[in-house]
C-alpha cells in the first residue's frame, strides 16, 4: 500500500489535464466489461435523456450545498444518529 500512496502523491503533482486522464484510466480499469456495447448504448441513451431534460428545463436540478446536506443527512441516518 505504501507504493500506491507514493504513486498517488506523484500523480497529484501532475497538471490538471494529466490528472484527469489518469483518473479516467483508473476508473475505466474498474469497469467489469468496458467493451459491453449494450451497456454503452444504454448509458448514451440515459445521458442524452438527462442532457435534454436540462436543456428544456424539465430536469430537477439540485445545487451543491443541498446535495451535501442530503448526503450528510443520509450518512447520519445510516449511522443511527
Amino acid at each position: 500500500m505504501a507504493r500506491a500512496e507514493e504513486h498517488l502523491q506523484e500523480l497529484l503533482k501532475l497538471p490538471l489535464e494529466a490528472r484527469a486522464h489518469a483518473a479516467k484510466l483508473l476508473l475505466d480499469s474498474l469497469d467489469d466489461d468496458p467493451e459491453d456495447p449494450e451497456a454503452e448504448a444504454l448509458r448514451a441513451v440515459e445521458l442524452t435523456r438527462r442532457a435534454r431534460a436540462v436543456r428544456d428545463g424539465t430536469a430537477d436540478l439540485v445545487d451543491e450545498e443541498e446535495v451535501r446536506r442530503r448526503v450528510a443527512a443520509r450518512l447520519r441516518e445510516a449511522r443511527g444518529r
